[in-house]
């Protein structure tokens, strides 16, 4: 199923180091193209602006700044989104509990089934 993510475009905006570089290296074996990663608001705001973006990762705090002016943005344009999280679902304001999250510590199987059903039209 991972030909559904073949050339998509992916936002990544995490803060943590390793853990954007985990999530590059997954999103990228799975046949999506990285924009990004970045770890501030401004900077994702930016990114949608300049780049194709196809769906969104979205880790909710971003070294104290919360990630939801991103998700406006992208819900806007119809943009799909998911939230990459260690605060799982509780920690997500109840606005965006909507969305799909996977937990951090995440594996590589749940962030991709999580991918595939953002990408993926409705059955």
């Amino acid at each position: 199923m991972a030909s559904l993510l073949t050339g998509q475009h992916v936002l990544i905006v995490e803060d943590e180091a390793i853990v954007a570089i985990l999530l590059e290296d997954i999103v990228e074996e799975i046949g999506c193209t990285i924009v990004g990663p970045v770890s501030k608001v401004a900077h994702a705001l930016a990114a949608l602006e300049a780049d194709r973006v196809d769906a969104a990762i979205l880790d909710v705090n971003l070294a104290g700044e919360w990630s939801y002016p991103i998700a406006d943005a992208l819900a806007a344009r119809g943009v799909p989104y998911m939230f990459v999280t260690g605060y799982g679902e509780a920690g997500i304001e109840a606005a965006y509990r909507r969305q799909p999250v996977v937990q951090k510590p995440f594996t590589r199987a749940s962030l991709e089934r999580a991918l595939e059903s953002l990408i993926s039209p409705p059955a």
